[in-house]
């Protein structure tokens, strides 16, 4: 990979790091659900008028915007208010072996000996943070659990649906997410127009930051760099997002950093990389 490709790819990881330690300065300024309305309603607005799509596909964006947009998103944003920035990033990691059980289940892949071993010791990890200090209340655990099988579910959905262009499914997505988090954070969340109005740069720039840089920046890069590169060359670099998160919680945010945080989170993450990375066999030399 050229050097550039790979700086690029390194930015991107960075930018998905530092867009944990974000959300958990801004929801102090703005409630959460509030913060994911006002970032899906910028993400439309950038995106939609740019990138149209059929009429046909609309119903699947429809159901998308659920499973991507309202319980992936949302309950991430609600679900960090709560815990600390790197053992969030953790736990939401476990998407990968959600989306590997749910083809087994739904699709019927096969499972195998390597993708079993990564499942058991992503499950393991979460046991030994579970045994630790850092793990969050039940409730915001079970949310960022419920936000990493929205991705899994919504990974799923993606491999069977309709092709759309990445740009376009991000932007629509967020159109038709945008009246469900707003409706979520009506019911749920008090004095939006206040946390608004009174809401300095961790706020807005926690809106800006997540929708331009993490929605539309990365995404941009990241997909050009699929478009140049062999997916398995690429895919592993994502295994340094919760890496970076849990190293930028403890030098930024002040989060603590124990044996039971290291030893589960080396868990979680090996056993992603199993899941994820195809090891292929070596050829054998050709004779001339």
């Amino acid at each position: 990979m050229p050097l550039r490709d790979l700086l690029l790819g390194f930015a991107v990881i960075l930018i998905w790091a530092l867009n944990i330690i974000v959300i958990k300065v801004g929801v102090i300024e703005m409630p959460p659900m509030l913060l994911t309305t006002l970032r899906f309603a910028l993400v439309a607005a950038l995106l939609v008028p740019f990138y149209p799509v059929s009429r046909h596909q609309l119903p699947f964006l429809a159901l998308l915007s659920v499973t991507f947009g309202s319980l992936h998103f949302a309950l991430l944003i609600i679900g960090l208010e709560q815990a600390e920035a790197g053992t969030g990033a953790l736990l939401v990691q476990m998407g990968t072996p959600f989306a590997t059980l749910l083809a087994v289940i739904f699709l019927k892949e096969r499972l195998g000996a390597k993708r079993l071993t990564g499942l058991l010791l992503s499950f393991s990890g979460v046991a030994v943070l579970a045994g630790g200090p850092t793990l969050p209340a039940p409730l915001p655990t079970a949310l960022l659990l419920a936000s990493a099988l929205g991705w899994a579910i919504s990974q799923l959905l993606i491999k069977r649906g309709p092709k759309i262009a990445p740009m376009a499914l991000a932007g629509w997505m967020a159109l038709f997410a945008t009246p469900q988090v707003a409706l979520g954070s009506w019911l749920l969340e008090d004095h939006q127009w206040q946390a608004m109005s009174h809401a300095g740069i961790a706020g807005w720039g926690a809106v800006g930051y997540t929708a331009v840089m993490s929605s539309i920046v990365a995404y941009g890069l990241w997909f050009g760099l699929l478009r140049r590169h062999d997916v398995n060359r690429l895919v592993p670099m994502t295994l340094l997002v919760p890496v970076l998160a849990v190293v930028l919680g403890v030098v930024l945010l002040g989060d603590s950093l124990g044996p039971h945080k290291l030893g589960g989170g080396a868990l979680v993450v090996a056993g992603v990389a199993l899941i994820v990375i195809r090891f292929r066999p070596r050829r054998p030399p050709t004779t001339r």
